[in-house]
């Protein structure tokens, strides 16, 4: 597995690479925007990012990368209020970590982020599902809304695909954490369940279609019919 880790604290950039290559990954550092733009490829499978670099923030190389590609991203930042890990969470990144970073966890994220891309890729046992104006399919980890394909990240897609499987049932915030993140509980909130939840009703509905219903005090439930072939 490939990690592009963009970060400008050398010794915090070669422990961190340290660590993670005694777990198997390979590990290229780049120290500002201008070299994670040369080192990113298509064979960088996640991104460590840090959002105070010297040539630019993190926040928009995440953007930027958000254009073309989906691989995972997890900030890496000493940045840890709130509105910034929101922000973070709301432009694409999958997953947020605060300085000073304990390695034990940050490897566990990697992967759990992992396993959730992995699971998202695989889908349910179908060639598509449609509900709607969304079509959905598994098989290439597509989403199309009125016929025209929409960019999901690992965690909206996981978080789509398990609203449907679960249509016309309400799914509590606890349950839906548990099947997303598969972790410890204590690596996510429901702030960070509102965030996706939000994010995700952006890219799929519009004014005909709503598909996702809130149940107040208790969690989700998709609404809509869904019909495989």
């Amino acid at each position: 597995m490939n990690i592009l880790l963009v970060e400008d604290d050398a010794p915090l950039a070669m422990g961190i690479e340290y660590t993670l290559k005694k777990q198997g990954f390979s590990v290229t550092i780049a120290k500002n925007i201008k070299e994670a733009h040369a080192f990113f490829n298509a064979e960088i499978n996640l991104i460590l990012l840090d959002v105070t670099l010297p040539d630019g923030n993190g926040y928009d190389f995440c953007k930027n990368i958000r254009l073309t590609s989906d691989v995972p991203i997890i900030f890496m930042t000493a940045l840890d209020d709130e509105p910034n890990v929101v922000f973070g969470l709301d432009i694409g990144g999958d997953d947020y970590i605060t300085k000073p970073v304990r390695t034990s966890e940050l490897v566990s994220r990697i992967n759990a982020l992992m396993r959730r891309q992995k699971n998202s890729l695989g889908g349910v046992g179908t060639t598509s599902i449609t509900s709607g104006n969304i079509v959905v399919e598994p098989l290439k980890c597509k989403v199309s809304v009125n016929g025209e394909e929409v960019y999901l990240t690992a965690v909206e897609y996981k978080l789509l695909l398990l609203l449907i499987e679960n249509k016309g049932k309400v799914l509590n915030r606890n349950t839906i954490i548990e099947k997303l993140w598969d972790i410890d509980g204590n690596f996510v909130d429901y702030n960070t369940l509102n965030v996706y939840m939000k994010r995700l009703r952006e890219k799929i509905e519009t004014d005909a279609y709503k598909h996702i219903e809130t149940i107040r005090g208790i969690g989700y439930m998709w609404k809509n019919e869904v019909v495989e072939p």
